[in-house]
């Protein structure tokens, strides 16, 4: 199999999840999407990072993007652990968690520890997942990838964050600098000319040649 890529068409499967069954693609549809992997039910940092995603949902819906979590524990043990992590999060989870049994899905996305890694992750010679995240646009194109070790918990708002970027240069000629923020200047895409850039932005700042900073102009509503 193919390694994943960006630009990869993300791989679609048919699972059981604590929302029902669903087809990858069909959970989609014309929106943009979130697979993310945790290693397992009833554990610490899990129970915090799947209580923030929760906690973030009116944000991911105000990207237009499904969120659907995944781990090789079955629905009986997910059902029981979002009460855990409802209760302690103070939150109403409501995003479907895929229920990886099989490890299928897992494979499918080489999301699986290795004992060369963490053997706290490999239990009995079986490997859990690793915090993999996988953001993919309407198109099922995969956008970004990212893993975490076990032992590191996410930090959801550089998701977001990262979301905002890729939407962002997909509706304008722009890349986003280091440390941006939504709402602050942005870096001209190589392949504008200056000229054109002054036509399309409010201000641009030519810092070098090939770096000029640019302010967005004001999107319609």
């Amino acid at each position: 199999m193919a390694p994943l890529r960006l630009g990869s068409i993300a791989p679609d499967f048919d699972a059981q999840t604590t929302s029902g069954p669903i087809n990858f693609h069909k959970f989609i549809g014309d929106s943009w999407a979130v697979l993310f992997s945790h290693p397992a039910d009833f554990t610490p940092v899990c129970t915090t990072e799947l209580g923030e995603v929760a906690k973030l949902a009116p944000e991911f819906a105000k990207r237009d993007v499904n969120v659907i979590g995944l781990s090789t524990n079955g629905l009986g043990d997910h059902a029981r652990w979002v009460d855990d992590i409802n209760e302690v999060n103070s939150v109403n989870l409501a995003f479907p968690i895929i229920a990886d049994a099989d490890r299928s899905v897992a494979t499918l996305y080489d999301m699986l520890d290795s004992v060369e890694h963490d053997a706290s992750n490999v239990v009995n010679g079986i490997p859990f997942t690793v915090r993999s995240v996988f953001v993919i646009d309407p198109a099922k194109k995969i956008r970004l990838i990212l893993t975490y070790p076990a032992s590191c918990g996410r930090n959801f708002d550089e998701i977001l964050r990262a979301i905002d970027s890729l939407q962002l240069s997909d509706r304008q000629p722009i890349a986003t600098p280091a440390n941006w923020q939504p709402g602050e200047d942005v870096i001209v895409h190589v392949g504008v000319t200056t000229e054109r850039a002054k036509e399309i932005f409010p201000t641009v700042r030519e810092a070098l040649p090939y770096l000029r900073f640019a302010t967005l102009p004001e999107e319609k509503k």
